[in-house]
């Protein structure tokens, strides 16, 4: 008597429906089936190829990538979903995010993934920055008492330099024909977003994208990047040490004048050409 074995046909895992048939196989197949397999060690090397893109963008190996398709394939999601690759991609995905931003932060992949830990930036060595700690830490900006003995708290003379900053800044937009209400609304909310930021491209990148500030003050697009760029300064780096890019809040909070502003040809050409007419979006 001849016994005939039956021959099974490898799955063709790079489709979605021999990647389930496989997958349920491995599964029914029980313990160790994963690590005697070669159709799924040819699943995991096809994997690491697949994702090594992916991984490579975020600082990781492309076998860490493979890991990462190797525990969500084990699971019942990945077996029984429609489209078994799209489940893999959009979970490796979201692991190589996490990986990236545990080791940025220090931290372990499963804190990393939590909103409220992912939301701080990375840790950075004091010696990366190219200026001392000194130069922009507020704990080491200490001033002398000035010689006439004033008692005023220095929080207030800040207060009052900002608010004049401010005033000057919406003197020097109304000079260039733009409307005072409008000069004075943009500007008052810039400040604030300003505030709120804690730095100048935290808030020129906030204040880019603001729809509803340009709505409400019922000024275009142009007049809008205008007003930004005029108050926070160029936004490249290549220009943090230049007039343009230090904007006219910084420029007289360091003690330019008004009539200085007024002798910039470039500034005072950007703010009075993008001077909103009545009615303009």
């Amino acid at each position: 008597m001849t016994t005939r074995t039956a021959f099974r046909e490898p799955e063709d895992f790079t489709r979605s429906e021999g990647l389930r048939a496989l997958l349920n196989r491995l599964h029914e197949s029980g313990p160790g089936a994963w690590q005697s397999d070669p159709v799924a060690a040819e699943l995991m090397i096809y994997a690491a190829d697949k994702y090594g893109a992916l991984a490579r963008k975020h600082g990781l190996d492309p076998w860490e990538a493979a890991s990462a398709a190797f525990d969500v394939m084990r699971t019942a999601a990945a077996r029984t979903a429609n489209d078994p690759w799209g489940v893999v991609t959009h979970a490796v995905r979201i692991t190589c995010i996490a990986e990236e931003r545990g080791q940025g932060l220090l931290c372990s992949v499963h804190q990393a993934r939590r909103p409220h830990i992912s939301a701080f930036h990375d840790a950075e060595r004091l010696s990366d920055r190219e200026n001392p700690l000194t130069d922009y830490h507020s704990a080491f900006h200490v001033t002398d008492p000035e010689p006439g003995g004033s008692e005023e708290p220095a929080s207030t003379r800040a207060c009052c330099s900002a608010d004049s900053a401010v005033e000057d800044a919406i003197a020097l937009f109304t000079l260039l024909g733009w409307p005072p209400h409008i000069a004075r609304a943009g500007i008052e909310h810039v400040c604030q977003a300003l505030a709120r930021a804690g730095s100048r491209q935290s808030a020129y990148e906030t204040l880019r994208r603001d729809k509803h500030a340009r709505a409400l003050l019922d000024v275009n697009r142009t007049a809008w990047a205008a007003l930004l760029r005029a108050l926070l300064g160029h936004p490249s780096p290549a220009c943090a040490a230049t007039a343009a890019g230090r904007g006219i809040l910084l420029r007289l909070l360091i003690g330019e004048s008004l009539r200085a502003l007024l002798r910039d040809d470039d500034l005072v050409l950007m703010i009075s050409l993008a001077a909103p007419k009545h009615g303009s979006r």
